[in-house]
């Protein structure tokens, strides 16, 4: 399979709202996510059959591609691979979270990472040491919101350990996973998350994000 057996056809009406969403960080071509997975549904199909040395090198093809949404197809197409891929395999495509980095890419990431997660549950700690503590902003994001599929089932003592590491980081998009994860793990623990948030000195927008739904 070749990128260029991929056929996208976007939109001039939706191309600059799209842009303008992402603060004009990345060209789009103008395509919807409903439409994208219609678009792309055969191709990604099809990646189903490839060796993975080669599934590597196509999502690394759509990584060097200009327009957005052949990331977005990238991480789709990892997603729907994710079972085929163990962990020693599934990490190599970390170095694409650092790669025309933004909160839409790593959010998109993380859930494949956190697919993974459900089906190997003992591979939690490497997975989460894996983006634990890194240089780059993005991959700690991941190692805060890492277990955000996890409910009941969340390790509190690597969510603190994340969160903690990155509590004085006055980075958005920092605050607001810090926020985010406690949020998700209140609906199952909130007594720990209230707990926790008095205890430890958030920065108001991740206390806020944190208790939002607490506070209803």
């Amino acid at each position: 399979m070749r990128l260029n057996e991929l056929y996208l056809s976007g939109s001039l009406e939706n191309k600059g709202p799209m842009e303008s969403y992402m603060k004009n960080h990345f060209t789009f071509l103008g395509i919807k996510s409903p439409d994208r997975k219609r678009q792309s549904k055969d191709f990604i199909k099809a990646s189903k059959q490839m060796p993975l040395s080669e599934l590597f090198k196509l999502t690394k093809e759509m990584y060097n591609k200009s327009e957005r949404e052949y990331q977005y197809i990238a991480i789709d197409m990892i997603e729907a691979n994710v079972k085929r891929l163990d962990w020693e395999e599934l990490k190599k495509y970390s170095v694409f979270v650092q790669d025309k980095s933004w909160w839409d890419s790593t959010d998109a990431w993380r859930k494949v990472f956190g697919l993974h997660l459900l089906r190997c549950p003992d591979d939690k700690e490497r997975v989460f040491h894996h983006f634990y503590q890194h240089e780059n902003i993005w991959m700690r994001r991941i190692s805060i919101i890492l277990q955000l599929n996890e409910k009941e089932n969340t390790s509190t003592t690597l969510l603190e350990l994340a969160i903690l590491n990155d509590i004085n980081t006055q980075e958005f998009f920092i605050q607001k996973a810090i926020g985010w994860s406690l949020r998700q793990y209140g609906k199952v623990n909130s007594q720990w998350v209230i707990d926790f948030t008095n205890k430890q000195n958030l920065t108001s927008l991740a206390k806020k994000e944190a208790l939002k739904l607490i506070n209803q």
